[in-house]
């Protein structure tokens, strides 16, 4: 029993930060989130609703909401849809492909403010890359003032999202190929399927637990969206690239705390309330292998 018991030692240290540094904060940041806490306060009042009242009576914030679904649903689907035909393409017998799989993968350890500078001057409308290989190519008519033009902005910057993490979707789905059975594909192929019919019915399934795993973390961490967006647009032009993380910072530096933690307490809902059924869902599909 003592032998069975003595792992769990081990997890005491894990507990008690995830306790202090998580649960805690959590629970403090509820309790703030139904007061009157700001900069010009000598006293912290207690005011029920009022905060989460104002929110859903705030344009702005409603603006925030929709980008982030739209930022959310765009880089989630275009991340896991470049991921695989990424690492379909490099779990080939290509010369260079570990060379390749290094290139791929080199953006995600970047830093998000590193990229989003190197990306402004690559989206400078005058002296940027971009518009500089649209002007040679006879493409000038396509040239655009790409984060300041409203139409334009927020297709921008989840572009550049999804060149930034598709290379973390690629090793994940590239662990999971290499855990399929050969002997499955190749039974498919001398039944006579084809390459989408062999992916279809036999790869695809077999990839659900990294694909979940791809799923869940890229919706998770579009909906938690910042440094990329405050570094490109600072939420601009207007508030037609506002997060819900560029909105709470601001806020936070107006000095209005209470109504500020309101706001990342409903995004802590929003997470839950989104991530929790998709994870269910397709845990359920999963194929054990």
């Amino acid at each position: 029993m003592e032998r069975n018991k003595y792992p769990l030692y081990f997890s005491f240290p894990a507990i008690i930060v995830f306790l202090l540094f998580f649960i805690t904060p959590t629970v403090i940041g509820v309790y703030y989130s139904f007061t009157d806490w700001n900069i010009n306060a000598s006293t912290i009042k207690f005011i029920g609703l009022e905060n989460y009242k104002e929110l859903f009576n705030e344009p702005r914030l409603k603006q925030a909401f929709t980008n982030t679904l739209i930022f959310a649903a765009a880089v989630t689907v275009l991340q896991n849809v470049s991921g695989i035909a990424l690492a379909l393409i490099l779990n080939e017998k290509l010369r260079l492909r570990n060379l390749l799989r290094m290139i791929f993968f080199m953006p995600y350890v970047i830093a998000p403010l590193v990229i989003g500078y190197i990306f402004r001057a690559i989206y400078h409308p005058e002296h940027g890359i971009v518009n500089k290989f649209l002007d040679m190519v006879g493409l000038d008519f396509m040239m655009q003032d790409w984060l300041n033009d409203p139409k334009f902005a927020l297709f921008t910057i989840i572009i550049t999202d999804i060149w930034r993490v598709a290379g973390f979707s690629m090793v994940v789905y590239l662990a999971g190929l290499q855990f399929i059975p050969k002997d499955l594909i190749e039974s498919a192929s001398i039944d006579g399927a084809n390459y989408w019919t062999r992916f279809k019915h036999v790869v695809f399934p077999l990839l659900a637990p990294a694909f979940t795993v791809n799923v869940l973390l890229a919706m998770i961490g579009s909906m938690k969206v910042f440094e990329i967006v405050m570094v490109l647009t600072e939420g601009g032009p207007g508030y037609t690239t506002e997060v819900f993380y560029t909105y709470i910072r601001n806020t936070f530096s107006s000095g209005e705390m209470g109504y500020a933690t309101a706001i990342n307490m409903l995004l802590f809902a929003l997470v839950t309330l989104v991530g929790v059924p998709v994870l269910m869902a397709m845990k359920k599909r999963e194929v054990e292998m």
